[in-house]
């Protein structure tokens, strides 16, 4: 996933101006790399419920899309190189990839002109937004330098806002940090005038990390604190923006907080002005479970990103020369996957598909195999990961299949490491001819197994259950058998056994 989508997430939120309206094309005015977009007059960019949405003929000529309409069904096609988005008027469903994503407002139509919501088609096509809160104008960037490619399949609406009580920042002076070596540096400069701050504009969280956006490189100190468990992020000599209450709730005692959906691990994030000597903002990310945590910046983004605890590697006795792949069938037990239009659910295919890999590859003598799971269970996502790196596991291969429309069909692979790009260019190679489907590439994605596991890790989405075709086809057990060769094929030529 790329990283400037992360940042897209944060700023795309200072549209949503609450208590605006629907705005006029003289307030809300749209720059792509420093030029003005020409917007249809009677439908131009405005608030449509707390959401901006654009006409797509400045989606189409604006910003170089292939976009298509279909009138007769109300469907919207954006398409820029491999990627591929549908939208549905007056639908929040979305198909990106085919796979379904749900849309913070659905497009609509305005004087025969369709407006569909910035917000998604720009994190889906990684375009970098900012706000200027005093001309009430977006200034869009292109991001073709320096990043991965690949579509955002998962985490694509930023966290809910909790517009609720707000929680008070830590109370106490600035308490020392548990001993880890993540952790940033600690500054000690002396006050600044407020001239001289970095500015705060937003906060957001997905995929496990923290984003913090300013206007100038920050260097935060971050540490770890327990009863209760939660990481601290202390960013010296920063202020919140001006426009900061317009994005996220800011009390009069500059404290504010939104709560985190979809994380297991993270209950909510809270953050205050916690010093004025230096002025301090304090972020604290309130843990359910205790995590270790990695920073990185990117420019003006800092990111804090959670990682399981560390574990005492257990290495396996194995014969010298001798490889340990972990095969894993997605889903099981209480999590069916996706739905088969045929019926039955994705776990059933990607066990059966699973169980015969582990067969074909116990024939091999320089293999040794271990299944995250052998039977209708659920290992969660942390013990699937930290089963493979426990293990010291060489290889990390995930069995999944695919859910989108009726119409959406192909075999993909999917990795998050440059480390495993090798990897995934194999393996796909001969599973996508064992399908016989459509080939949808290599792509590059966020995916906590395949991000998280320390050897080379890809993730197989074999097919789509959703289409009746590609349903058929991953049922059948000759196909089945297929595909499992075509798995053992593609380990063996990365290991250099063939």
């Amino acid at each position: 996933m790329k990283k400037l989508g992360f940042l897209l997430m944060l700023v795309v939120l200072l549209w949503a101006l609450p208590g605006i309206g629907q705005a006029s094309a003289a307030s809300n005015s749209i720059f792509l790399d420093g030029q003005e977009l020409e917007q249809p007059e009677g439908a131009q960019a405005g608030l449509v419920n707390g959401s901006v949405m654009v006409p797509i003929r400045v989606i189409s000529e604006g910003l170089g899309y292939e976009v298509g309409w279909e009138k007769q069904n109300g469907t919207v096609s954006i398409k820029q190189g491999d990627r591929s988005l549908q939208l549905f008027i007056d639908n929040e469903k979305a198909i990106v990839d085919g796979s379904d994503i749900t849309l913070s407002s659905p497009p609509l139509l305005k004087e025969d002109t369709t407006l569909v919501p910035l917000r998604f088609v720009g994190e889906q096509m990684g375009l970098q937004v900012s706000w200027d809160n005093e001309t009430k104008s977006a200034h869009l960037y292109s991001t073709s330098s320096g990043s991965d490619s690949g579509v955002v399949n998962s985490g694509a609406s930023t966290p809910p806002v909790n517009e609720g009580e707000a929680v008070p920042g830590e109370d106490q002076p600035v308490e020392q940090p548990e001993t880890n070596g993540a952790s940033g540096s600690e500054s000690t400069t002396a006050n600044n005038p407020s001239s001289n701050l970095a500015t705060i504009s937003g906060f957001s969280f997905s995929d496990n990390r923290l984003m913090i956006l300013t206007d100038r490189t920050v260097e935060p100190n971050v540490f770890k604190m327990s009863d209760p468990d939660r990481v601290v992020i202390d960013v010296p000599n920063a202020k919140f923006s001006d426009g900061f209450k317009d994005i996220l709730p800011l009390d009069e005692t500059n404290r504010g907080q939104f709560t985190v959906e979809g994380y297991p691990e993270v209950s909510q994030i809270r953050y205050s002005l916690f010093s004025n000597d230096p002025s301090t903002i304090r972020l604290v990310i309130d843990l359910n479970e205790s995590r270790e945590f990695v920073v990185s910046k990117e420019n003006d983004l800092t990111i804090v990103e959670l990682t399981l605890e560390p574990v005492v590697h257990y290495i396996p006795t194995r014969p010298d020369g001798k490889s340990l792949v972990v095969i894993d069938a997605g889903h099981g037990g209480t999590d069916p996957g996706a739905p088969s239009v045929s019926g039955g659910s994705e776990k059933d295919v990607n066990l059966a598909i699973a169980l015969r890999v582990n067969e074909l590859l116990q024939h091999e003598p320089d293999i040794i195999t271990v299944l995250t799971r052998s039977d209708d269970t659920y290992p969660t996502l942390d013990e699937r990961v930290m089963m493979a790196n426990d293990l010291l596991a060489d290889i990390f291969i995930s069995i999944h299949a695919n859910s989108g429309s009726a119409t959406a069909s192909g075999t993909e692979t999917l990795y998050t490491r440059d480390a495993s790009i090798l990897l995934a260019d194999t393996v796909h190679k001969y599973v996508l001819e064992a399908t016989g489907l459509t080939d949808r590439k290599v792509k590059n994605q966020n995916l906590k197994v395949t991000r998280e596991t320390m050897m080379p890790a890809i993730l197989l989405e074999t097919g789509f259950l959703s289409n009746p075709h590609d349903d058929a086809v991953l049922k059948d057990p000759v196909v089945q058998e297929r595909i499992a060769a075509g798995i053992v094929a593609g380990i063996k030529e990365y290991l250099g056994l063939q």
